[in-house]
């Protein structure tokens, strides 16, 4: 007997939970070789704005925890993403269009990946600050502290390792995120998303939208609640450049992280500790040496 397909939509993840789209939109996500997927909410302005809100009033919460904390927490993402392997081998082989053990390969390095990451959380104060030689009898001690809200637009081509490789950098350190995911290849994203909801990282620390990239990514460059963006994901990106959202970002002061070359980068390639502290804030404390 013949069955009939049973068709997943997704929804957004914003503030911990799965909202439909205000607008009610919808698109189809298709794999490589054309065939049909899901469909995935198209977020809109309201949306963005709504994903920013959630990551704002998470951000203090998030930030005054131990950076220990923060570890444990995302360490703990990391089990979870190994626990739904096989469903991310089956979307990235799928969405990329590559071998089953390039796949395999491909959600293994991003596992570690997010590992790798969460071990500098409660090393990153003592690489990035420093005790600095002052002419006078003061402690004068340096250290880095969370930008804030950092909208990350997700690499078109690298749905699950490349995404990886720019959030995680963006939270250890006690930021916020919201994640426009990869428009053709948003299923690792969604994903990522139940990951995380079934996980202890605090609704609003990271909110994921899917969607067209011309359309959400220029009100996350020009919204003014937002601290920092990375831009780098547009490369590829239908209808909009990096270039178009830096400019845009300009107009509130956004720091911006942009793209290296003209290429999306090998995401295989080991990431350097110089991504976490791009989204940081080197605040110097003096403070008088005692008698």
């Amino acid at each position: 007997m013949s069955r009939v397909d049973v068709r997943k939509t997704y929804k957004l993840f914003i503030g911990g939970k799965f909202p439909r789209s205000e607008s009610g939109r919808t698109y189809s996500a298709s794999s490589r070789r054309g065939k049909f997927q899901a469909n995935v909410a198209q977020a809109s302005r309201k949306d963005a704005r709504d994903a920013v809100r959630a990551a704002r009033a998470a951000q203090p919460g998030w930030a005054a925890g131990s950076a220990y904390n923060r570890g444990q927490v995302l360490y703990r993402v990391a089990e979870l993403l190994e626990e739904r392997r096989d469903q991310f081998v089956a979307q990235v082989r799928s969405g990329e269009g590559v071998a089953t053990k390039r796949a395999e390969d491909l959600v293994s390095a991003a596992i570690d990946r997010w590992v790798w990451y969460a071990g500098w959380s409660d090393k990153v104060a003592q690489v990035g600050g420093n005790t600095n030689p002052v002419a006078g009898p003061f402690f004068n001690i340096s250290t880095p502290e969370p930008t804030g809200v950092v909208a990350v637009i997700a690499p078109q081509r690298s749905s699950l390792l490349g995404l990886v490789s720019v959030l995680a950098p963006v939270i250890v350190t006690g930021n916020t995120a919201v994640v426009l995911s990869s428009a053709e290849r948003p299923l690792p994203a969604v994903t990522l998303a139940e990951v995380l909801a079934t996980s202890d990282v605090p609704g609003g620390v990271v909110n994921i939208l899917t969607g067209h990239t011309a359309e959400v990514a220029p009100h996350l460059a020009t919204h003014a609640d937002v601290n920092a963006i990375d831009v780098a994901g547009a490369l590829g990106a239908e209808g909009i450049t990096w270039g178009e959202l830096e400019a845009d970002a300009a107009e509130t002061l956004k720091r911006v992280r942009r793209p290296i070359t003209d290429e999306e980068p090998d995401f295989a390639v080991e990431q350097s500790l110089s991504q976490i502290m791009v989204f940081t804030e080197i605040k110097t404390v003096w403070h008088p040496k005692g008698a």
